[in-house]
């Protein structure tokens, strides 16, 4: 139904809610173009500048980035997510390596100790998910499919100051394994996943949080510099 209000920022207001929304339900995820101006002044039923003004809003936000010519990407799915992308947009890839090894060995641990069997059926799935973007050499896919893994791992901990600040990282870490994936699937690159979906079905937190800990981001912290 078309947003209507006499004020122009209260309307506005409902616009940047509305767009908020359809980013933080993930039926705009991270990396998607948005619709065009045109296409979300028909949907909402408002007027051109209202629209103008709430993108702008959820840019300066750091939700979404303007880019001229091309569109209007999500890029985080909440302020704080966005704020983490650009305070640690050049952060030493050390420094991120450390990090995501702390918090995803202690997850790893956490969700061998806590994870239903919904869990475990999500573990499977998207590790079954993960296999085979590797095997379809997309690099982008394999990395939206390997990050989508890890966070189902933090998730299955059942912590969720733990899986919000985890997925408030979610941008950075995934910048992180792009970079070290590159544009092109090596095979000294690849790592079967599925001795630590194994050690999280088993309920054996030390050889979950080891096998979490052992994994190629992890073992790079040495090639960087540690």
């Amino acid at each position: 139904m078309p947003l209507t209000s006499p004020r122009r920022s209260a309307l506005a207001d409902q616009v940047i809610a509305q767009l908020r929304a359809q980013i933080t339900s993930g039926e705009w995820p991270v990396g998607s173009r948005i619709p065009t101006e045109p296409e979300l002044v028909e949907q909402l039923g408002v007027a051109r500048n209202t629209v103008r003004e709430a993108v702008r809003a959820l840019a300066h936000n750091g939700l979404l980035d303007i880019r001229q010519g091309s569109g209007t990407y999500v890029v985080a799915t909440s302020e704080l997510a966005g704020v983490m992308n650009r305070r640690f947009a050049d952060a030493d890839p050390l420094h991120v390596a450390e990090l995501r090894s702390a918090l995803e060995t202690k997850a790893a641990q956490l969700a061998a100790e806590r994870r239903t069997e919904q869990d475990v059926k999500q573990l499977d799935a998207l590790l079954d998910r993960r296999e085979r973007a590797w095997e379809s050499g997309d690099a982008e896919a394999f990395v939206e499919a390997d990050a989508t893994l890890h966070m189902a791992v933090v998730a299955a901990a059942h912590n969720e100051v733990l899986a919000e600040l985890y997925a408030d990282l979610g941008g950075v870490l995934r910048d992180f394994l792009r970079a070290d994936v590159g544009r092109e699937l090596r095979p000294e690159s690849h790592v079967d996943h599925a001795r630590l979906v194994a050690a999280i079905r088993a309920g054996d937190g030390e050889r979950a949080a080891a096998e979490a800990g052992a994994h190629p981001y992890a073992c790079r912290l040495s090639r960087l510099g540690a």
